[in-house]
């Protein structure tokens, strides 16, 4: 039935919101101001409709409001991971419960923020995510990462030197114990091999869609432009997201992908009952956390910068 809906909810409103964007960029340029980037089945690697807009209106909306970006302070960061401890941040696990870190697989040490399996006699499917407590809409994220050592015994072949940040999540109280990921969009992150070519800040989509070229999107991952990076070189990504217009990937400040009218997948169950208890497909905000995929991964900065929205507390969602 949402499937149903969307055709005609999406050509109705198409019309009056890249208009009204039109006139957004139009009062910027004046002088105005504006206030300012896996599926769930386990075991494999909805706001209103009318919220969702894209195309040239909105990246000139976007491009426009990038003017005050750059401008940014380091004060204007909100620093996620405090270089200490986990506080702010919940582990869920496949097959545990909500807060149970199972082999001390997220920890801190050295100032890192560090995920290990040295406790793991096999790696057995225990996929996990390390979720940020607040919910957020419209802002920067700025990730520095990089993969180090040996992929966990028994990890898939997969995700070898394969790890990510989920981004407009679902809340992690909303997934089961045993799901392997939650319904989000993942900026992935890849390492190279040694040889040949593996692009990084990559999307995919567990119980998600996004639009592209004004077509909608339903492959399960799409490929960034970024080069590939070898052994355990330090990282930077940045993603931009604007809700639930647009969202971009960012290398050296360098745009690598970019899509828009991010939204949950209604051929997915899971994906269906979150829409109907939002009250349609489009996502506008969620959560934010941290891969752990079965190899191991370092982080030593993971830092936020609101643009023109906020964050809500996880019962909020």
């Amino acid at each position: 039935m949402l499937e149903r809906l969307a055709s005609p909810l999406r050509r109705m409103v198409t019309g009056r919101r890249v208009a009204a964007a039109a006139g957004v960029v139009a009062a910027i340029v004046a002088g105005a101001a504006f206030a300012g980037p896996h599926r769930v089945i386990a075991g494999n690697s909805p706001n209103d409709f009318a919220t969702g807009f894209g195309g040239a209106a909105t990246r000139q909306k976007v491009a426009v409001a990038e003017v005050g970006l750059t401008a940014a302070t380091q004060d204007d960061w909100i620093q996620l991971f405090n270089g200490r401890d986990l506080t702010g941040w919940t582990p869920k696990i496949t097959g545990y419960d909500l807060g149970d870190n199972f082999g001390n697989t997220f920890r801190v040490e050295d100032g890192l923020l560090k995920v290990a399996y040295d406790q793991y006699e096999e790696f057995d499917g225990r996929f996990g995510h390390l979720f940020y407590d607040q919910s957020f809409s419209h802002y920067v994220l700025r990730i520095e990462y990089r993969f180090v050592g040996e992929q966990a015994p028994g990890g898939p072949g997969w995700a070898i030197r394969n790890s990510g940040v989920m981004i407009h999540g679902e809340p992690a109280e909303a997934m089961s114990k045993d799901q392997d990921f939650p319904v989000s969009i993942e900026v992935q992150f890849l390492g190279g091999s040694g040889e040949g070519e593996r692009t990084t800040a990559n999307l995919c989509t567990p119980g998600t869609n996004v639009v592209m070229h004004g077509e909608l999107v339903t492959r399960h991952c799409t490929n960034s432009s970024s080069r590939t990076y070898h052994g355990e070189e330090w990282v930077t990504v940045e993603t931009e997201v604007r809700g639930g217009e647009l969202i971009r990937h960012l290398i050296d400040g360098q745009v690598v992908l970019e899509y828009e009218q991010p939204q949950l997948d209604d051929r997915e169950q899971h994906s269906r009952q979150l829409a109907v208890r939002q009250g349609g497909l489009i996502l506008t905000e969620g959560t934010i956390s941290l891969q752990s995929e079965s190899h191991p991964i370092e982080f030593r900065r993971v830092e936020l910068r609101r643009l023109n929205g906020g964050a809500r507390g996880p019962g909020d969602f």
